[in-house]
């Protein structure tokens, strides 16, 4: 992408740009909280995990050596079922330290992001193999971001563990001319009190990455203008085609209007302003239905239409008006109107009686 590329890119993503970024995996992820789940279930491991069920495992091996003279090792089924022994024993050590490491990576990775299957992913991309595009990424904003992480946390443990080291100088020195089966105690507690460290200065780290990686994300998702634009008109489709559409709606309605208006009893027009013809049919509707209605020329095209079949034209300014205003085409006029529309078309028969005559 250009330097100008980047420069046009001024706009917030939109939710749709978020939620089509999100569906092709691409999400914000910190590389340091795995990390800090690791070393929380050491943490747990060791303070809860491996002083019980060590000291179970080594009641069950030194029962195995103390019996080795009287296990019969003949041949190799003899072997297959002592190693099988200790195997289960070493097992069922192991498997609740399986467990809580497996669990943290997993829910790492899970409060993060909503788990999915994204096949977009292991697709083979040819640009990972472009050594240009891999430069940038090394020495790009991400590959000075990860230095400094490294930096800081190659400096912060080195400085944990000298401290460590420097407060229990003593304790270690004296474990040397102690029992020897005190010194795994010793190493735990130290270990434990290095990796608690660790921790605290992990979760101010992952803080910080998660901040970070979330408002890189946006920042590679902003969008230009233009592309807020094409967005939308995909997404609402073309103004313009819109527009079109609308118009020939409108047309092929009006020319429906005007092929009813022939049979239309009577027009109500404001001499060249309003018309609305109205059609009375006793038998079928108990009120007049608005066949047509028009305003300027629409209004002329329909006195035209009506004067070449003989339709009367009542000029009623103030009715013709209010009956555009109120009615809908290929709707029964409302109820106010009733009796001014009753004594015109009781004026158009009589005077149609009169003609008839």
């Amino acid at each position: 992408m250009s330097e100008e590329d980047k420069d046009s890119k001024t706009e917030e993503p939109t939710e749709k740009k978020i939620s089509d970024a999100i569906e092709k995996g691409n999400t914000p992820v910190s590389r340091e909280a795995p990390v800090l789940a690791t070393f929380i279930a050491t943490l747990l491991i060791g303070s809860f995990v491996v002083t019980s069920a060590s000291s179970q495992l080594v009641q069950t091996l030194t029962h195995l050596l103390d019996l080795s003279g009287g296990v019969d090792l003949g041949n190799s089924a003899d072997a297959l079922l002592l190693s099988h022994a200790v195997s289960i024993e070493v097992m069922v050590f192991l498997a609740p330290i399986v467990a809580l490491l497996a669990v943290s990576g997993l829910a790492s990775a899970f409060l993060q992001n909503t788990p999915s299957i994204v096949f977009h992913r292991i697709k083979p991309d040819a640009s990972k193999l472009s050594l240009a595009k891999g430069w940038s990424r090394i020495f790009g904003a991400q590959g000075l971001v990860e230095f400094l992480k490294a930096v800081f946390k190659f400096s912060t443990v080195s400085a944990i563990v000298y401290g460590q080291f420097r407060a229990n100088e003593a304790e270690l020195i004296n474990a040397m001319f102690t029992d020897p089966s005190a010194l795994p105690e010793a190493i735990l507690q130290i270990s434990m009190k290095l990796i608690a460290g660790v921790c605290i200065v992990t979760i101010l780290l992952v803080t910080v990455d998660i901040l970070w990686s979330r408002s890189h994300w946006r920042k590679n998702l902003r969008m230009s203008k233009q592309e807020i634009k094409d967005e939308h008109k995909q997404m609402e489709g073309d103004p313009i085609v819109k527009a079109r559409q609308r118009s020939l709606a409108r047309d092929r309605a009006r020319n429906r209007m005007m092929s009813a208006v022939p049979q239309a009893t009577l027009i109500v027009a404001n001499p060249t302003h309003f018309a609305v013809a109205l059609r009375y049919d006793g038998d079928q509707n108990p009120a007049p239905i608005v066949v047509a209605k028009g305003q300027d020329l629409i209004a002329l095209k329909i006195r035209e239409i009506a004067e070449a079949n003989n339709i009367p034209v009542i000029e009623d300014r103030q009715l013709a008006r209010s009956l555009y205003a109120a009615t809908e085409v290929e709707r029964m006029i409302p109820p106010e109107f009733y009796r001014a529309v009753a004594e015109i078309i009781c004026y158009v028969y009589s005077r149609q009686t009169k003609t008839a005559v």
